[in-house]
């Protein structure tokens, strides 16, 4: 079927091997599957942490103790502040608001009123708290991390809540005709889960707001949308992740940070600029390991755990942060509750009051940068500013970033910033509080 053999041919491949073509590894050769090169990457670093963590038993011996953790959280066992400070003020806090808007729905007070009530009932929210954590002794630095964490979600959720019920009640107060069309809810209407529709203001209740509350988002709508049912298998595969991430992380902690961050004392104190970045760097690596572990025990576990438990159906908690190659795509895609918070209630405002891209984006990055002093500082009792300047940093790293580095270059960039400046700044949190307290006390 081939056709005769031409001989001449045959001899001619037979004594030809070579053709004109690019080397794999050249980019003009146009290869992309480096998948084994990724295989041995995990094996070097599964084999270099190996040693690592050998070398560290070898030298400490096992320092992880039970006794010392729950002694994180709390000092005196029969005093819980931190947990009483949330159960309780929590509460108060979360029925005032719903009341408050359907007094505003009804009429009951004017507008300025309501916006006045609004204002003191989430400067009270930060600035209670925050008293209690400075003021109370008893209060451990996580067990204050905890409560400052939840009240500032509280915040971000209930000025949401405040925002969406006031944009309802301007709808129906101007285009009370349009309303009736666009947002009325015909009898018998059902959402995907089954759930029946709720309008305005049919939602200001006890119940849909402390859906809210638990529902794994910061930003606020009258229906959110909900899955059929309630998986148990899902549902128990995250809970099994949560317990499995959340014990290696205390290992890691306990094992692996705390003798590099206490070697890192003297270094400090001396101002050894050599020592300091050596112990830098061996901070680096298991300092973002953790960071990794928290991203996925927190954005991922965690939240699709509640998402499941409350059938919140939008589990988009984060996008593909990991490829990120500028700074500003980065923030934009690693915590996306936040990112959309920041968005709809505080950048758009800006922008359709006057103020330029720029301005506004500055102003959500110094937003940003107090919130994460907030939750340092005060747990801490000290105020050095290192994780706001940190964040405030973020601007120019952008601006170089997006101006002289793309693709690959731009990612390692991202990635180097999120590896060396995490742990530079847990260093100089860790040697103040150290020479706050610690120091003082054995002089």
């Amino acid at each position: 079927n081939r056709g005769p053999i031409n001989k001449g041919e045959l001899w001619v491949n037979f004594l030809s091997c070579h053709k004109t073509q690019q080397s794999l590894l050249s980019s003009a050769s146009g290869y992309s599957n480096y998948r084994g090169v990724l295989n041995w990457c995990v094996v070097m670093l599964v084999l270099s942490n190996a040693r690592l963590f050998l070398e560290n038993l070898l030298r400490y011996g096992i320092l992880v103790d039970p006794i010392q953790v729950i002694s994180l959280f709390l000092n005196d066992p029969y005093s819980w502040p931190a947990a009483c400070l949330v159960i309780g003020r929590f509460n108060v806090k979360t029925l005032a608001v719903p009341l408050c808007l359907s007094l505003s729905a009804q009429g009951s007070f004017t507008e300025l009123v309501g916006f006045l009530v609004h204002c003191t009932n989430m400067a009270v929210m930060l600035t209670f708290p925050a008293a209690v954590v400075l003021l109370v002794p008893s209060v451990t630095p996580v067990g204050g991390v905890f409560v400052l964490g939840t009240y500032t979600i509280l915040f971000l959720k209930l000025y949401s809540y405040k925002d969406v019920n006031m944009w309802c009640r301007e709808l129906s107060t101007v285009k009370a005709k349009k309303l009736a069309r666009s947002l009325s809810c015909p009898s018998g209407q059902t959402l995907n889960g089954g759930d029946r529709q709720v309008c305005y203001p049919g939602n200001l209740t006890i119940r849909d707001m402390y859906y809210f509350v638990f529902a794994p988002t910061l930003c606020y709508e009258l229906n959110f949308p909900r899955s059929p049912n309630i998986r148990m298998s899902f549902l128990l595969r995250r809970l099994f992740e949560m317990v499995r991430k959340y014990l290696i992380f205390l290992l890691s902690f306990h094992q692996w940070m705390i003798p590099i961050i206490q070697s890192s004392m003297k270094p400090l104190e001396d101002m050894d600029l050599s020592r300091m970045t050596e112990r830098l760097l061996r901070l680096a690596v298991p300092n973002h390991l953790m960071w990794l572990m928290f991203f996925y025990w927190f954005f991922h576990s965690s939240l699709n755990f509640t998402a499941e438990l409350l059938r919140f159906g939008d589990r988009q908690f984060y996008k593909d942060w990991w490829n990120s190659e500028s700074v500003t795509y980065f923030w934009q895609n690693w915590n996306i509750p936040v990112h959309k918070w920041c968005l709809r209630h505080f950048y758009k405002p800006l922008l359709r009051r006057g103020f330029s891209k720029k301005v506004s984006q500055s102003a959500v990055f110094f937003l940003s940068a107090f919130f994460h002093e907030y939750l340092v500082s005060v747990p801490l009792r000290m105020f050095r500013l290192w994780a706001f300047m940190g964040m405030m940093a973020q601007l120019p790293l952008a601006w170089f970033v997006g101006h002289f580095l793309r693709g690959n270059y731009g990612n390692a960039a991202v990635w180097i910033s999120i590896i060396i400046g995490q742990p530079f700044a847990v260093l100089m949190y860790v040697h103040d509080y150290y020479v706050l307290h610690y120091r003082q006390e054995a002089d």
